[in-house]
């Protein structure tokens, strides 16, 4: 019964999300179908809340948008085939292909608003309904929701700008409303966040004082890494702190994920961990302070919607091209640290560690940081790949916290967050004389450490707004450039919208 509701309502959000347009943001009713048999028991909303989830994760990975977004956009790679990529690392983000039209729409992000908004509405009817459903499984039910929406309007703001804010369902019928500005989004969602992370474990089914017991009885191993936890969302709050340019915050919530990560089963990984095809991308973990697993144990492997469907090609797979790739000049000038263990070159010349990048001495290096083929196997004749998407981790927040510590004038504190991560990756310490000035150190350990994690774009963005020296990205900040435009299927939908002013 629990797995046939579970169906059940990715089967009634997947009909909903392929329904046809009839209002700005693309969402049919949900309500008008098998209502009677939803909103009854505690398996209801466990569906409801697994569905919420998957809808963001489909979010992130359609058309590999996430990687699209976050690392293509950058100019750091290059396309050899792809006319679409390339348009995108031109800015050329007008460009008639199918895939940046379907970038350009945000449909997929309001399906999860329309889904948590639904969520939140009803879960009290099941409350009333079901006697096993207990008052803290829904306090913990409503801290995800409310997390998961805050989480897709931030993500939607750092894509798009101004976005319409909508936080009622309305039965499901949506009126033409204007976009929002874009910073009173960014405060609400930080303030759901905050609300969420009081209710919200370090962990579940963990004997948590938060969440007692088994949630929906199921032990701690089945939760492990899948859902929002305490940590979590304090490590999302660091990323919108950031992208508002308060670093007191970013201080403030970096610390408090720098902390606690003990009790949050979190740590600090490996260069072999970080790159083994079995380690740190395979399947789901703790140390995915968020993310979304593929678990091809569950036949949740997939052709797309994984970075290695962009970067991978033989000889590490049956692929004659990457879709993407990164020139050798290109590598040696970001790796140009001897004995760094993700990448670097002997003495000689040759690659000392290739974790990074294979076929190095190719025509087209490959960029196999991330290649869960399968269940992590080697075997190049496969091409079904199941590695998770990692929104944020321990490194990452640490080098947040640098980049904070840095602006605020610690520089001490920036230089041992900073050394943390270097001494990781066998790095020598920060040495201002060989490492230059420590902001651009900490933005280039990030480039390094964080490369093909969907980051770079926004870390360029934050970058170039700290240190205003290249004209040309100062001009794209300056005149919205940095947001994406928006679908002309949207524009046509809703007489109330308007496209972002750059790409008018």
């Amino acid at each position: 019964m629990k797995g046939n509701r579970i169906l059940y309502f990715l089967l009634l959000l997947a009909g909903f999300l392929s329904a046809g347009c009839k209002n700005v943001l693309d969402i049919d009713s949900t309500r008008t179908v098998g209502e009677k048999n939803m909103w009854n028991t505690l398996e209801d909303t466990r569906a409801a809340l697994l569905g919420t989830y998957s809808l963001t994760r489909a979010a992130l990975v359609d058309n590999n948008a996430f990687w699209i977004y976050g690392d293509v956009r950058t100019g750091e790679f290059s396309s050899p085939t792809r006319q679409d990529l390339k348009a995108v690392i031109n800015n050329d983000l007008n460009a008639s292909y199918p895939v940046l039209d379907a970038m350009s729409n945000w449909r997929r992000w309001y399906a999860v608003i329309n889904s948590a908004n639904i969520f939140l509405e009803r879960v009290r009817d099941v409350k009333i309904a079901d006697p096993r459903y207990t008052e803290n499984n829904m306090t913990v039910d409503i801290a995800q929701i409310r997390f998961l929406r805050a989480f897709a309007y931030f993500y939607m703001v750092r894509i798009w700008g101004d976005v319409p804010f909508i936080i009622t369902s309305h039965d499901g019928s949506f009126e033409n409303k204007p976009r929002e500005d874009k910073d009173k989004v960014m405060v609400w969602a930080e303030q759901e966040i905050l609300k969420a992370a009081a209710d919200l474990p370090y962990k579940y089914s963990a004997n948590d004082i938060q969440q007692p017991g088994r949630y929906y009885n199921e032990d701690e191993n089945r939760w492990n890494g899948v859902l929002a936890r305490k940590l979590t969302a304090y490590a999302i709050l660091t990323h919108i702190a950031a992208w508002q340019g308060n670093y007191p915050d970013v201080a403030a919530y970096s610390k408090f994920v720098v902390d606690n990560y003990n009790k949050g089963g979190n740590s600090y990984i490996s260069t072999d961990e970080l790159c083994s095809s079995g380690g740190f991308f395979n399947a789901k973990k703790y140390n995915h302070l968020f993310g979304f697993n593929f678990d091809y144990g569950h036949q949740d492997g997939s052709f797309t919607g994984h970075l290695e469907e962009l970067t991978l090609a033989e000889p590490v797979v049956n692929k004659s091209l990457p879709d993407i790739f990164m020139t050798k000049d290109s590598i040696l000038s970001i790796f140009n640290e001897e004995n760094d263990e993700r990448f670097h070159l002997d003495t000689l010349g040759r690659p000392g560690a290739e974790r990074y990048f294979s076929n190095f001495n190719g025509k087209y290096p490959i960029f196999s940081k991330v290649k869960v083929i399968m269940d992590g196997t080697t075997d190049p004749s496969f091409r079904l790949f199941a590695s998770a998407v990692v929104f944020t981790r321990l490194e990452d927040i640490t080098l947040l916290r640098a980049e904070a510590l840095a602006v605020l004038g610690e520089n001490q504190g920036a230089i041992d967050n900073l050394n943390t991560i270097r001494q990781l990756r066998k790095l020598k310490a920060y040495d201002a004389v060989v490492n230059g000035d420590l902001l651009s150190a900490i933005f280039h350990e990030r480039q390094r450490e964080l490369m093909g994690e969907g980051h770079r774009w926004y870390d360029l963005v934050r970058y170039n707004r700290l240190r205003p020296r290249n004209q040309k990205f100062i001009d794209l900040i300056a005149r919205n450039g940095i947001y994406w435009p928006l679908s002309t299927t949207i524009l046509g939908q809703n007489p109330a919208l308007q496209q972002n002013s750059y790409w008018k």
